[in-house]
């Protein structure tokens, strides 16, 4: 079994004032407790806005668009780029408040700085490239093809990723010209907050980026029946996601959705099991499987799945698990008590059914929200865990007889947010990029995306894409100007 390593540092680490910032004016109230998910104690009070604050977000990101539209999106990118560079000078603190809030190990919050800040940069670029295009026309007219910025953004994030997640919202709007009014979680405030401080330290316009907290469905109500907001982009899960995309449909507002998934990998039979299993063992342990691209249902040719699932519970049982402050640590809590109540449901439902529980399945300790690294095996598909999204530290590893049962496998649920799949054949290769229901595949590694790639879903986990050049489509509306070039 394993046990949890607790921080034996004195030092106090570093956790912001949290205030929300509306209009460019940081603003105090009162709120709920930030719960540090490795103690299960309060480390600051996240402050919750009213209505009238709300009001004043509104009012403020609608003035804020018309400058920084009319603003040059060279001028744009300098105030992102030194944004970004703000970030970077401050990543050790910011990754010390991430980790005391969400509980990932310390290393892994600055790597989720760092790609905030390339996304910040990149889309930044992107802004100085939104081209449009001039038509052809039979008769004296001039057609020409404009995309602009679609107005003030609403974004909500998740508690997953406290940085990188607004990071990404954030960027995309700004670059594209809009305003935004982010509603970041109460659960993991820090790290919005320290984004959006960085944009106004860096020269960005008062009302241009504004940051609320609060009661999520209050807000998120609000804001999407507001006349000023014109765009909605949400990332969680998929029943709210749904919900959130019926409230915005009835105001005409197009949404973007990055929802949840429950990510495939397909094994080869012609590929290293070992290297393989330890390879996928730390991708999983990532952020505590709590990831909606983490690697979860694993699905090994059956001529290597033994050596895969002996190398895959010896890896899981040999993590270092504990505060993510810790010497060495490779995989910190669970977020909140939620998470650990799931996974023992997850286990227990999957146990009667007859999976077999190949490591892991219990709490560790009872201070903070700490869970072992869990592997279930020969995991039938009447499971909850078969069908339903665990996020956290759990992993399915289920025998098949080819790839392409794999693949017949791995489409059977509803959702394809990210997949992947060890292979050394080319052939199959091509087989899986084209048959694997995802908006990502990752083949031979375990990286969903970066900066410079697109990412989102298909089916129900969402629609919409941040990152690459497709990212700022989502924050532009296409306008034809038709001019008749004749004296009139």
């Amino acid at each position: 079994m394993n046990t949890a390593h607790k921080d034996t540092e004195k030092s106090q680490h570093f956790y912001p004032d949290l205030q929300l910032i509306i209009n460019g004016e940081y603003l105090s109230r009162d709120g709920a407790p930030v719960i540090n998910p490795s103690t299960g104690e309060s480390i600051a009070d996240v402050p919750f806005a009213t209505e009238a604050d709300l009001a004043s977000a509104l009012e403020a990101a609608a003035q804020g668009f018309k400058i920084w539209s009319e603003m040059s999106p060279a001028k744009r990118e300098t105030i992102m780029r030194d944004t970004a560079a703000l970030l970077r000078e401050r990543a050790d603190e910011i990754a010390q408040a991430i980790t005391l809030e969400q509980g990932k190990p310390v290393a892994q919050s600055k790597v989720e700085i760092m790609r905030a800040c390339e996304i910040i940069e990149w889309d930044a670029s992107e802004g100085r490239r939104t081209y449009g295009r001039v038509i052809p026309s039979q008769m004296p007219l001039t057609h020409t093809v404009l995309r602009k910025p679609i107005g003030p953004v609403a974004a909500l994030s998740p508690w997953n990723f406290p940085m990188n997640s607004p990071g990404r919202k954030v960027a995309g709007a700004l670059a594209a010209g809009c305003s935004i009014i982010l509603k970041a979680s109460e659960e993991t405030p820090a790290g919005a907050f320290e984004l959006v401080r960085a944009y106004h330290d860096a020269g960005v316009p008062p009302g241009v980026v504004n940051l609320v907290f609060g009661v999520p469905s209050e807000i998120s109500e609000y804001l999407i029946a507001s006349d000023v907001t014109r765009l909605i982009t949400f990332t969680g899960s998929i029943p709210v996601g749904k919900h959130l995309a019926g409230l915005a449909a009835k105001q005409m507002k197009p949404t973007i959705m990055e929802l949840g998934g429950h990510a495939p990998v397909l094994v080869d039979e012609a590929v290293d099991p070992v290297e393989v299993a330890k390879t996928c063992v730390m991708g999983k342990s990532r952020n505590a499987g709590q990831v909606c691209v983490s690697p979860t249902r694993f699905l090994v040719h059956d001529g290597i799945y033994d050596s895969f699932l002996e190398s895959f519970v010896e890896k899981a049982n040999s993590l270092k698990i504990g505060d993510g402050f810790g010497s060495d640590i490779d995989m910190g809590p669970v977020a909140n008590d939620r998470r650990l109540t799931a996974m023992q449901e997850f286990v227990a439902d999957a146990t009667d059914k007859g999976a077999e529980l190949a490591a892991g399945g219990h709490q560790i300790g009872n201070q903070g929200y700490f869970h072992e690294m869990t592997v279930l095996a020969n995991v039938p598909d009447d499971a909850r865990v078969s069908n339903e999204e665990p996020f956290g530290p759990l992993a399915m590893v289920n025998k098949v007889g080819s790839m392409d049962d794999a693949i017949d496998v791995a489409n059977r649920l509803p959702y394809g947010l990210a997949s992947y799949a060890f292979t050394n054949s080319a052939d199959v290769a091509e087989q899986l990029a084209h048959r694997v229901e995802s908006g990502n595949l990752s083949l031979n590694h375990l990286v969903a995306s970066v900066a410079e790639t697109p990412f989102g879903g298909v089916k129900e986990s969402g629609y919409g894409r941040e990152g690459g050049t497709e990212g700022l489509d989502g924050y532009t509306v296409v306008k034809n100007v038709s001019h008749l070039t004749s004296t009139v």
